[in-house]
């Protein structure tokens, strides 16, 4: 079965997830990060000024307005007002406009990673994943607790690298609990050692910061992790899963992609982030 997810509401429901993950942290936390999110028409954009990675400095939601150069621009402007060096644009194929590579030169954008959006009704997700392989003997998967924010956070973004500064921590583990999200975890004895959240946007809901240490790899983990996360989706009355996860090169294997086609998700097209530098070349 194909999915039927309406025009622009995948991408919507993504930039809300990081948005939302981010710039509803604690006060102290949003000072200390220097986080920032801005509404322009349907898109979104956020900034983290200290996180020195970029990954979280983002603007998503682009299909329902048209894209322009003076949207484009707008979006630039907000990254320099924030104090960051490096933005990012996440916008579909079908979004982009005839003149892109034009509104790109000008603005200095370049072409950066890759990456899949998936997406598919719940229904055909929790029917895959019946037949899905199960988690190793001595592993449980449930719902985290307040009291397990820190362990959890800290196993979802050591994973990923965003560990520096401290308060990255702080930023994930204040989301556990926050209306609008289920967070998820695998246990072995006491010790987490995989974690994913499903956020919850109306009737689409997003897989969002799968992750597993090392030691739990290839043991079932994500795809259980997969399942109570649409489940919990379902339950909260979404109709539609969506996530996003990097493209594969030339011999490259993405575990996590692959988990998803097994586990329903149907592969809705590659996506181009297009990477803005306050640092622009020389002529």
């Amino acid at each position: 079965m194909r999915t039927t997810l309406p025009f622009g509401l995948g991408e919507q429901t993504e930039i809300e997830a990081y948005s939302d993950f981010a710039a509803s942290a604690p006060p102290s936390v949003r000072e200390a990060l220097g986080i920032a999110s801005q509404q322009f028409g349907a898109a979104r954009a956020l900034a983290i000024r200290e996180d020195p990675s970029h990954f979280f400095d983002r603007a998503g939601g682009f299909g329902t307005d048209p894209v322009t150069v003076d949207l484009v621009t707008e979006v630039c402007d907000f990254y320099r007002e924030q104090g960051i060096t490096q933005g990012a644009f996440m916008i579909g194929p079908d979004a982009l406009p005839q003149d892109w590579s034009a509104i790109a030169t000008r603005l200095h954008l370049a072409e950066g990673p890759h990456f899949v959006k998936l997406g598919c009704d719940i229904e055909t997700a929790l029917t895959a994943t019946d037949g899905v392989a199960r988690l190793d003997p001595g592993l449980r998967v449930g719902q985290v607790e307040p009291g397990q924010a820190h362990e959890w956070a800290t196993v979802m973004m050591s994973t990923f690298g965003f560990t520096t500064p401290a308060a990255m921590i702080d930023m994930a583990a204040s989301c556990v609990g926050r209306p609008g999200w289920r967070q998820y975890a695998v246990w072995e004895g006491e010790r987490i050692i995989a974690v994913g959240s499903v956020f919850l946007h109306g009737e689409c809901a997003d897989m969002f910061g799968g992750a597993t240490l090392a030691e739990g790899r290839g043991r079932g983990a994500q795809s259980a992790l997969l399942t109570v996360r649409a489940r919990a989706a379902r339950d909260a009355g979404c109709r539609w899963l969506v996530a996003e996860t990097g493209a594969e090169g030339p011999g490259e294997h993405n575990t996590s992609l692959h988990n998803m086609l097994r586990s329903g998700f149907e592969r809705l097209y590659d996506r181009v982030t297009w990477v803005w530098s306050s640092r622009e070349p020389a002529a």
